[in-house]
């Protein structure tokens, strides 16, 4: 049994724009850049039109640094390494950074927590002493 993909289509039927613009993006971005740090080098409007239909069309900033950085963000942390000892040293010292963690966040809260109360019980110091204040000059 075969399948058809479904593939792009293609852009024999295009102009020459269109055939160089797919060339650059199957090379990819350092293709593009190249295309237009020698545009700037030959003839500098060249160089400036494509630095704007390279912006203009969002191909300087298709592929962002998160996307790069989406691949390494778990360190392997849960890829074993064949050493049972130090999986299984891995593992605890994982838990234990997990549970500071924990902890330390929850010290942050209740810290945030007193100094939401303490600038609360300020103000309404201020308030009960302002009403006093006016209290005793109406008097």
């Amino acid at each position: 049994m075969t399948t058809l993909t479904q593939t792009a289509p293609s852009s024999a039927s295009g102009g020459w724009f269109t055939k160089t613009e797919d060339w650059l993006d199957n090379k990819g971005k350092g293709a593009w850049i190249t295309a237009m740090v020698l545009g700037f080098v030959f003839f500098w409007p060249v160089g400036l039109a494509l630095l704007f239909y390279m912006i203009w069309s969002k191909r300087m900033f298709s592929k962002s640094c998160s996307h790069k950085m989406s691949r390494h963000s778990g360190f392997g942390a849960t890829r074993t390494t064949g050493n049972s000892a130090f999986d299984s040293y891995k593992a605890d010292t994982l838990r234990r950074l997990e549970e500071e963690q924990h902890n330390f966040e929850a010290f942050l809260e209740r810290l945030r927590e007193a100094k939401d109360k303490s600038e609360f019980d300020q103000f309404m110091d201020e308030r009960a002493r302002k009403s006093d204040d006016a209290a005793a000059s109406d008097a």
